[in-house]
């Protein structure tokens, strides 16, 4: 019923449970189970790393971005994702895009200190053993000022993606001739993948007269210029400088169990949703089966 509810919705769940064996139970039911195990589920979560051990000098990922919810009580409300994992896991093959064999996932419907304090409790365990650490993130503050906080040793750097993003919606907003808008963002991104934003900074700072769009643009850059050394982080690890992998995260985690048409979730159990999502996907099941041999179902029913 646990496994059932966390792939599907609740009303769904009714005709798999029949068919499969041959047993049938109201939505509520399976509501009332997969609370009652994702809250206990939830209390340990981030106590177990579930990542191989790491090589000597392998570069360990983490990063973490926000999404939007629809709650019952206050309405769209953000989910707050986290995703680890190392170099190594990253497979490269000819022509077809990159992805991740292993990877450890955190998700919270909650403040931004809850879940910093879940990660920081996974990401202590690497940091302890000295293994380089690498932050991935757009330029939301409260992720900035944690990762510079918390790890200030870290290497942290501003999703290139978002970054050439901001160049982009300048460019569209003052640059009205297609072709000119065209070539002037090329130049550009050329120069941000060179870590050369400087460059692009002074650009916009020797314009006769200024606009808001441009110092929109410079002050989002001057913040986060020191993040943006690209040239330098594609020889790290596994070379990465975009958020995709956590872009997918909120996909696989979130999304597709829970953003169909017409849920809205209470807090509460949202958030044992999210455990039990994040149980299956950083395949720790076992845990679910170890309660369910210990009779917990009782409690459930």
């Amino acid at each position: 019923m646990v496994y059932s509810a966390q792939t599907d919705s609740y009303e769904n769940c009714n005709e798999v449970l029949e068919k499969y064996i041959n047993i049938k139970v109201s939505a509520a039911q399976v509501w009332r189970v997969a609370n009652v195990y994702g809250e206990e589920i939830g209390k340990t979560i981030s106590e177990e790393v579930v990542l191989t051990p790491c090589k000597k000098d392998e570069v360990i990922y983490a990063m973490a971005d926000g999404s939007m919810l629809f709650t019952r009580e206050e309405g769209w409300k953000e989910v707050k994702v986290g995703r680890i994992f190392k170099s190594s896991s990253c497979i490269h093959a000819d022509e077809k895009p990159g992805w991740i064999s292993n990877s450890q996932y955190l998700a919270y419907l909650d403040t931004h200190k809850k879940f910093t304090m879940e990660m920081e409790k996974l990401l202590d365990h690497y940091s302890q053993s000295k293994q380089p650490l690498v932050f991935i993130s757009d330029g939301a503050p409260w992720l900035k000022n944690w990762i510079e906080d918390a790890y200030p040793e870290a290497i942290s750097v501003l999703d290139f993606y978002h970054a050439s993003e901001h160049l982009h919606d300048y460019a569209k907003a003052k640059i009205k001739d297609e072709s000119r808008r065209k070539k002037w963002t090329d130049e550009n991104t050329g120069l941000l993948l060179e870590g050369k934003v400087q460059q692009i900074i002074d650009e916009l700072n020797s314009l006769p007269l200024k606009s808001k769009e441009a110092e929109k643009l410079i002050d989002y850059y001057e913040v986060n210029k020191k993040r943006m050394d690209y040239p330098l982080y594609k020889k790290l690890g596994a070379g990465i400088i975009g958020s995709g992998a956590i872009e997918s995260a909120h996909r696989t985690v979130v999304q597709k169990r829970m953003k169909q048409s017409g849920q809205r979730w209470s807090r509460r159990g949202a958030q044992n949703m999210l455990h039990l999502r994040v149980t299956k996907k950083n395949q720790q099941w076992s845990k679910i089966v170890e309660l369910a041999k210990k009779e917990f179902c009782k409690t459930a029913a």
